[in-house]
């Protein structure tokens, strides 16, 4: 009796549980839109266009600052206690009224070009900065979009696993009662079926927060559902991994902007070294002065011409100089060692990807052998020719050879989305959303 409430409430616990799974009301992304909606709000990316946006704001600066004089208006009026002698009236008068128009522009000595070759190089620096960063939230998205639709498989393997695991139980249930077995097949089935009711809760916790973490990679403040892609096995990689190398030391984001900020670095001690060149500065001034607000009683107009010559400072030009020079050396030894890493980074994203799409083809004949061979022992155990320890050992490496094939599809996704973020570029089309497709 005791072995028949345990079974009975065996069989009445998975409607319970399943029951809890709902994802009705959830907002479903596919996997270009949330690319899309990642970026445009991740704070790095984020901070990466705010980056070169700053930067195109500078080079335009510093182009106007080279080709363009400074200009300046001035008006006065002062009123005061005792009258005085007011040289624009040539009378006396409470009153001063004055305004005048500068331009000045400097001809040399003011590190205008190495300015403008720093504006240019952080210019390029920040948009191959914006490039990474794009590439790695996408990275990052893509991560998170996959995990939604593995822990999806992984919940349909366990259900399977427990339904399996029911049939099984209610079958050794007739046969214990029958006298075909002993109640000792029941108690193992019924661990089995409690373990897969564990591993269901296990993989609901795991999509739960799989979801969250999706809405808050495309902006949402609850979870998101991912659409289902399709199941096509990946292509062949169009280049060889000498190929992949060479491309990324050649125009890698990364490396694009290591080779950017060594330049900016360089633009520097350009920009240090200009400080030794003598000052020329040419400059008008147009007057106009008076007692009235609006000033027209003297005219005076003025222009002037100025050089001078640097000489020292206390140092602190060869001190700009010293600094420069070190930037600009960590700058090439962090560019010389990105493209040193190039073959050691892109080696292991290839070869990742080759590693998981041959497992695919692995674990899709895992996944044939265990369904025959679960099939073969289901139909013994059914006819009393097997025990039921070799029926669980099947349906078991049934269950995790399915789970092999999923991770496997997806580590080969995720692999790709690697190397397509070291290159800086798409390899294939995005994958199709019609989960039909094969």
């Amino acid at each position: 009796m005791m072995l028949k409430r345990i079974v009975f409430l065996s069989l009445a616990a998975p409607s319970l549980m399943l029951a809890q799974t709902s994802g009705e009301g959830m907002p479903v992304v596919t996997l270009p839109e949330a690319r899309h909606r990642s970026i445009s709000i991740d704070p790095d990316a984020v901070a990466a266009r705010s980056r070169v946006d700053v930067a195109t704001s500078q080079r335009r600066a510093a182009f106007t600052n080279l080709v363009t004089p400074n200009l300046r208006a001035t008006t006065t009026y002062t009123h005061f206690s005792q009258p005085f002698f007011n040289f624009g009236t040539g009378g006396i008068s409470p009153n001063s009224a004055s305004a005048t128009f500068d331009a000045s522009y400097s001809i040399l000595g003011a590190g205008k070009f190495g300015t403008l070759k720093s504006a240019r190089a952080s210019l390029a620096s920040a948009e191959a900065l914006e490039t990474v960063s794009r590439f790695r939230t996408t990275l990052e998205t893509d991560a998170a979009y996959f995990a939604v639709l593995a822990d999806h498989e992984l919940s349909r393997v366990a259900a399977d696993r427990l339904r399996r695991a029911e049939e099984q139980l209610s079958i050794a249930r007739v046969r214990v009662i029958a006298g075909e077995s002993v109640s000792s097949d029941s108690l193992r089935l019924l661990l089995e079926a409690s373990r897969a009711r564990l591993a269901i809760l296990s993989m609901d916790s795991s999509l739960t927060t799989s979801r969250l973490r999706l809405g808050r990679r495309i902006g949402l403040m609850g979870p998101a559902e991912a659409a289902p892609l399709d199941t096509i096995l990946p292509p062949q990689l169009p280049m060889s991994e000498e190929q992949a190398i060479a491309e990324m030391r050649a125009r890698g984001p990364d490396v694009e902007a290591a080779r950017a900020e060594e330049k900016s670095a360089a633009a520097t001690i350009l920009t240090a070294r200009e400080r030794y060149l003598p000052e020329i500065n040419v400059g008008a001034t147009l007057g106009r002065y008076d007692s009235e607000l609006f000033p027209d009683a003297l005219k005076r107009n003025q222009w002037n011409m100025s050089v001078s010559l640097p000489i020292w400072n206390g140092g602190t030009r060869e001190l700009q100089v010293a600094r420069a020079r070190a930037d600009r050396s960590v700058a090439a030894a962090a560019r010389a060692d990105l493209e040193r890493a190039a073959g050691e980074v892109m080696a292991q994203a290839y070869r990742g990807y080759l590693t998981a799409r041959g497992g695919i083809d692995l674990a899709l004949i895992g996944v044939t052998a265990a369904t025959e061979n679960y099939r073969v022992q289901n139909a013994r155990y059914r006819e009393g020719a097997t025990t039921i320890v070799d029926l669980l050992e099947a349906q078991v490496a049934l269950s995790e050879a399915q789970a092999a094939l999923i991770r496997a599809r997806y580590a080969s996704r995720l692999s790709l989305a690697q190397i397509e973020a070291l290159l800086g570029r798409r390899i294939f089309e995005t994958p199709s959303n019609n989960p039909n497709a094969r």
